[in-house]
């Protein structure tokens, strides 16, 4: 899905004007507790995106309030030339089948996948928690690139598999999951994130593919946030949250449904961040 162009965004000071534009939180206190349950369309490849959001983590990200923060890397640095890069990990952090996190995880994994954007000559585990990323060409954005929902960091590599066989270290593990229908997982106790983001106790993603019908369903409580890029008359305007607004409508949720400040972005979910940064109120 098409992403915001992160450099020009966060080189440029635009990151206010979008939160302005996005609104202020909803609800300023995020609240641990309760099931968050998201209808959405089968086209899109939503349903995977906010479950692989809620499984996996990345090196980096980008924070609700738009800057860039460690997220499975604690720090990093370059050489004077930006080709060559350490990344140090976090320590104590654990898979969902409670293998440890090590630097020659992370390395598999961007191995396999690669990192849109960069020109990466190899990515080398120096020790247990030390990466080194070497560049064919100087590329100083590459901790933004790193934020991009498709660096997914899995034990040993072992991407992609099946949302059912899914194992990262995010806020969520996967409970049950269909393929274009459903997914379930639980949030995990003592998670690294605790306090910060994996508010919702359990999170149920559910395929519905007609508008008109997920409609009906956050209309009847059914679920908490719906997919609805082109309402036409689907709500009653004011009945609702609307993000990123009731102009221009991606998602609507019910009003006890607590959304952070967010970036504005030209596709939603786009991060796949939803599952861990909403929450019940």
């Amino acid at each position: 899905m098409t992403r915001i162009d992160r450099r020009a965004l966060f080189t440029s000071g635009a990151a206010a004007a979008l939160l302005a534009a996005a609104g202020g939180s909803v609800h300023a206190s995020p609240k641990a507790g309760g099931v968050l349950r998201l209808a959405v369309p089968r086209e899109g490849g939503m349903l995977e995106q906010a479950a692989r959001g809620a499984v996996y983590d990345t090196l980096t990200e980008i924070a609700p309030d738009g800057l860039l923060r460690g997220e499975l890397a604690t720090s990093w640095q370059s050489a004077p030339d930006a080709r060559t890069w350490t990344f140090d990990l976090r320590d104590g952090v654990a898979f969902h089948d409670g293998s440890p996190l090590t630097a020659a995880d992370a390395a598999a994994s961007l191995n396999a996948l690669g990192v849109t954007g960069a020109d990466v000559r190899s990515v080398t585990a120096l020790g247990g928690h030390q990466l080194l990323l070497e560049l064919a060409q100087p590329n100083p954005h590459l901790p933004y690139l790193l934020a991009n929902a498709d660096q997914l960091i899995a034990p040993g590599g072992k991407l992609p598999v099946p949302l059912t066989d899914a194992v990262g270290t995010g806020c969520y593990r996967v409970e049950r999951a269909q393929e274009d229908r459903h997914f379930r997982a639980a949030k995990v106790p003592g998670h690294y994130k605790a306090g910060v983001a994996g508010w919702a106790d359990t999170i149920d993603i559910i395929v519905i593919p007609d508008s008109a019908v997920r409609a009906e369903a956050l209309r009847d409580g059914y679920v908490d946030v719906a997919a609805l890029p082109e309402p036409r008359g689907l709500l009653k305007r004011g009945e609702f949250l609307y993000y990123p607004s009731s102009r221009d409508m991606a998602l609507a949720a019910r009003h006890d449904v607590g959304i952070p400040r967010k970036v504005g972005k030209r596709a939603p979910l786009d991060d796949g961040r939803i599952a861990e940064r909403w929450w019940r109120v």
